[in-house]
């Protein structure tokens, strides 16, 4: 594949000017956050939240994302801080029983009995309602104007949904993935237009073609050659993309990445130095995705399309899209 010289006389003259690996004008603009709790009654359960941007315009788009299992609101925050910095208003969920209680107050020795014993089916529902719960929150602070600035400031007619490892696993399911009758619900939610999945994962009850052949939105896969579950689990994570049908499909295959490669610091049990440029390339990449799909701009989209995004990326790491 020739390199981006060469295909620069490919590019949309409108395209010329863009650049998803630089933050945007709104880094340089104040930092609000808001750290909420969403109360599920049907439930009764609450959902910690921590939301963040940094401009005050009207109406920008809203990203939510599902941390691994194990993990927090307070986790992955180089992309939130990205994320934000791009201009979009990020909400980062934090689940219950499947969250950072799991392991803390557990022996060491003992952590990794609890952390499989909540990597169940069950969870996984309670995560994805946990989704539907945190959407139907948002509306109803937009429509009581409560809190200041946020509710301006978010479109809901915009929202991506992204996750990472059983935070993957919640998006796929909830964002175009065919889901078991043990998963009562209306699936897909209408309300996610778009979905980054780091570490997707192929399911054990269906073929890929059938869990996913009819996922109707743009979804943005993201693994390493390395990309291995730290449960010790047998996953397939590149059985996923070829089943997907075409339109706004994209798949980043990162060389010699592990599973913690997509988060902020290493876990027990890795074995591969970082690449500094793994993040660099996640975070460039994701940004043209959220800038194409739910920012609707024709300038990433051409980007995306075009190959230039093989300049973020290492000599070894594999990018494809239909």
């Amino acid at each position: 594949m020739a390199g981006g010289t060469a295909l620069l006389a490919a590019r949309p003259a409108y395209a010329a000017d863009y650049d998803p690996t630089t933050p945007g004008p709104q880094s340089r603009t104040a930092d609000h956050h808001y750290d909420r709790v969403v109360h599920d009654a049907a439930r009764q359960r609450d959902i910690p939240v921590q939301i963040r941007h940094s401009a005050r315009r009207m109406g920008m788009p809203v990203i939510l994302f599902s941390h691994g299992l194990g993990g927090s609101r307070h986790g992955s925050e180089y992309l939130e801080r990205w994320w934000t910095a791009r201009g979009y208003v990020t909400v980062f969920l934090q689940h219950p029983g499947s969250d950072d209680a799991v392991w803390r107050n557990t022996p060491p020795g003992e952590r990794m009995a609890a952390l499989r014993a909540a990597a169940t089916p069950a969870q996984l529902y309670q995560r994805m309602r946990d989704v539907v719960a945190v959407l139907d929150a948002l509306a109803l602070w937009q429509a009581a104007d409560t809190p200041r600035p946020l509710t301006a400031t978010m479109d809901l007619g915009r929202i991506g949904l992204a996750g990472h490892s059983f935070g993957a696993l919640t998006t796929q399911a909830v964002a175009g993935q065919r889901v078991p009758p043990i998963f009562p619900g209306a699936w897909p939610e209408p309300r996610i237009k778009a979905a980054l999945i780091l570490s997707p994962s192929s399911p054990a009850f269906a073929a890929a073609a059938d869990a996913f052949g009819a996922v109707s939105i743009p979804w943005m896969l993201m693994t390493g050659t390395h990309d291995n579950s730290f449960l010790g689990q047998k996953t397939d994570r590149l059985a996923v993309y070829p089943a997907l049908p075409p339109g706004q499909k994209y798949e980043l295959v990162l060389d010699q990445a592990e599973h913690a490669a997509f988060g902020d610091a290493a876990l027990p049990g890795d074995r591969l130095p970082r690449n500094p440029n793994h993040h660099r390339a996640i975070e460039s990449l994701s940004a043209a995705f959220w800038d194409s799909t739910i920012g609707r701009s024709p300038a990433a989209t051409a980007w995306l399309d075009s190959d230039l995004a093989r300049d973020v990326l290492g000599p070894a790491d594999r990018w494809q899209r239909k």
